[in-house]
């Protein structure tokens, strides 16, 4: 069970920043939990860790520019920005001690018996000793740049998520005051180094880079006596947005907003036990911070960056490893997707079926197909091993035209997004931005092929990113579909996102900022309406985040009409479930495990006593009001009865999981779910993605 309540009990929504907060809870009971593999809860320490540094970086920068702007609350938040402030950090406070207690009591110790070591200088053998010494003269010390700070030299720049030794200097023969020096922990480096010789795989064993950075400061400060030092690491603020209105040049906007970001104020500094006080209070006063800024973390910074720890080749210390899986009727690689797409619609699942196997094929297709004539593609988070730029690319040189869609305003994305869309425009892609004050979210991808003398549209609409890395660990849906109403409304939808069409009329597909709300809103009325006439009436919705005051509304009024709803929410959850007369017919449960539960699946029942006669949405958007109201997003209705049984498949499966599911109590905190009293020989649960993946290799198996 998670900690402590996040809303009074007159509240009518949980606090955004504290539902978050209760989700990295989550995160990090992962890695407390002996039943996930034990490299595995290494890797969901630096989740957690990744996932705080970004909330820093984006929510609490946020809260104290509108502390600093003497903004008040925001409607529906009851809870001042100062008072969010010192919720938030108690809470994280306390993260911090749970995420101790894991590294020392359990999980350290467990790496320990099984040969892998991180240790100290003194627990270091001779030969390891020398090995250390020699990593550091080598490699290291060639790159550490030492910044003195005095009259001659001002207060060094210290980058986002950067960690350095801070260092307490006197000269030996002066009377002087003691100088201070940084040194910043190249990133070049992981924080733990392998000294074991790394002939044994069975026995590895870790020194910390920033000790051995310590322990050679007399090479960086010959002739100095060096008083004291602290490890420290700053993140500072990345809420830096500007109006879109007045800008001309959109990627001239970005960069510069980049470039604010890289000198942004410092949110937060952590440093190890026992500081020193001269060097923190100097660190203090020249980022200007105040002491809740400030994080005394219970132990040495370098226990919370185990990346190269989880790197190790333990496989038997891991998740069983998981080849996606290519649907059977794209075996041959020889056929055309596009002419399958013609007789059917397909839904796919990742990563439990392949994305190279489907999705990129599809675009990999069209490029090769001497009768495709165009190709359109929106592109919000691409990575740097992205297979569409080339294939894009290769399209717009073979003579195609070719449109894309860059979302820059992708945060913590927008150089890579720049330097794509630069790549496309010099190869001759037709490159837009979007829509001024509004984020392109949607997921959309358009094909138009030249058959029998006229036109022939194919679509493919999903509910996560064209991004071939995070498809491997992201549960997303996708669509492929020749239906000429729904190809219809991407090609206008495409000229909606490049050109200036004020088109509305879709047909099937639902788009944000145009028609989503109201949509939903229609659907859960009816749903009401329903109830009330005794007709059978259920919402299942699965999504990310729910934050929507309007939407979460409508929930409530639905559930006072006796509708049953079943909310599955990965991550923030402000509405409140269970609470007398208001939500008693509303459940919220959360699923974390070795994937990241991101696709969006809506179910209404629409009065149908058969789960697959009511209607079922899939897309891109959660019930935020940023989703619904200030970006572009698609949500399509899965029509094919075989396609919607496999959505209906992914939300019971959800709801029945005692392994991997957390249910949400009126008060905010959660209880994990689980097995009841298990029947002589009964197995106990193993959770949405186990079960997904028997499923997927079963169904493939027999078709």
């Amino acid at each position: 069970m998670t900690d402590g309540p996040i809303a009074t009990a007159d509240s009518e929504f949980l606090n955004r920043e504290l539902s978050w907060l209760e989700f990295n809870q989550r995160v990090l009971h992962e890695a407390l939990d002996p039943r996930t593999p034990l490299l595995e809860r290494v890797n969901f320490l630096s989740i957690f860790r990744s996932n705080l540094d970004e909330f820093f970086m984006k929510r609490v920068g946020g809260l104290k520019r509108q502390v600093a702007a003497k903004v008040g609350t925001k409607a529906g938040n009851d809870i001042p920005p100062e008072t969010q402030l010192v919720l938030i950090r108690n809470k994280i406070k306390s993260l911090l001690d749970l995420q101790t207690d894991g590294i020392m009591q359990q999980i350290r110790p467990a790496l320990f018996e099984e040969g892998v070591h991180l240790l100290r200088w003194d627990d270091l053998t001779p030969e390891e000793r020398t090995r250390a010494d020699k990593f550091f003269e080598e490699k290291v010390f060639p790159v550490l740049t030492p910044l003195a700070v005095d009259p001659g030299h001002p207060f060094p720049f210290l980058s986002n998520l950067s960690t350095s030794l801070g260092v307490l200097l006197k000269h030996p023969f002066r009377d002087e005051d003691h100088l201070f020096a940084r040194v910043k922990i190249p990133d070049v480096f992981t924080p733990w180094i392998r000294v074991d010789g790394g002939e044994n795989d069975k026995l590895c064993r870790f020194f910390s880079l920033p000790e051995m950075i310590a322990r050679n400061l007399h090479q960086l400060f010959p002739g100095m006596d060096v008083l004291d030092l602290m490890v420290f690491r700053i993140i500072r603020n990345a809420d830096i947005e500007r109006d879109e209105e007045d800008v001309e040049d959109l990627i001239e906007m970005i960069e510069e907003e980049l470039r604010e970001r890289r000198f942004a104020k410092v949110v937060r500094l952590e440093h190890g036990p026992n500081p020193n006080p001269k060097i923190l209070s100097l660190l203090t006063e020249e980022l200007e911070l105040s002491s809740e800024d400030v994080y005394e973390l219970p132990l040495e910074l370098d226990y919370f960056s185990l990346k190269s720890v989880y790197e190790v080749n333990r496989p038997d210390l891991k998740y069983q490893p998981w080849q996606p899986v290519t649907p059977l009727v794209l075996a041959d690689e020889e056929t055309n997707f596009l002419d399958l797409i013609r007789e059917n619609d397909y839904l796919v699942h990742h990563p439990y079926e392949s994305f190279s196997a489907t999705v990129e094929r599809f675009i990999r297709n069209a490029v090769d197909d001497p009768n495709v004539v165009a190709i359109k593609m929106t592109l919000y988070r691409t990575g740097d091993d992205s297979p569409f730029i080339p294939l894009l690319i290769e399209a717009a040189e073979m003579g195609k035209q070719v449109a894309c869609l860059v979302e820059l305003k992708a945060r913590f994305d927008e150089q890579k997004n720049i330097l794509a869309a630069q790549k496309l425009e010099k190869a001759g892609v037709h490159v837009v931005y979007g829509i001024v004050g509004l984020k392109t979210h949607c997921k959309v991808a358009l094909v138009v092929r030249s058959e029998r003398d006229s036109l022939r549209s194919y679509c493919h609409i999903g509910t996560g990113n064209y991004h071939a890395s995070t498809a491997r660990v992201y549960t997303d849906l996708g669509l492929f579909s020749a239906d000429p109403e729904l190809s219809a409304d991407v090609v206008h939808l495409f000229h909606y996102l490049t050109g200036r069409s004020l088109f509305f009329n879709y047909k099937k597909l639902v788009i944000a900022p145009v028609a989503l709300r109201l949509k939903f809103m229609e659907l859960i009325e009816r749903e009401m309406t329903n109830a009330q006439k005794g007709l059978p009436a259920r919402i299942i919705a699965k999504m990310n985040s729910l934050e929507d005051k309007e939407i979460s509304r409508a929930l409530y009024a639905a559930s006072q009409a006796g509708v049953k709803i079943d909310l599955i929410v990965r991550g923030v959850c402000c509405l409140r479930p269970g609470v007398a007369d208001v939500s008693e017919n509303i459940r919220v449960i959360s699923v974390i495990g070795r994937f990241l539960e991101h696709s969006r699946i809506f179910y209404f029942a629409d009065g149908a006593k058969a789960p697959l006669d009511g209607s079922i949405y899939i897309g891109s958007a959660d019930w935020m009001y940023r989703n619904l109201s200030s970006r572009v997003e698609a949500v399509v209705p899965i029509e094919n009865k075989i396609l919607a049984e496999k959505c209906w498949n992914i939300l019971e499966t959800m709801l029945a999981d005692r392994r991997q599911a957390w249910e949400m109590k009126s008060d905010g905190s959660y209880v994990q779910l689980v097995d009841g009293e298990l029947a002589p020989g009964e197995a106990p649960s193993v959770g949405t993605h186990k079960k997904l993946m028997d499923q997927t290799m079963w169904r493939e198996s027999v078709s």
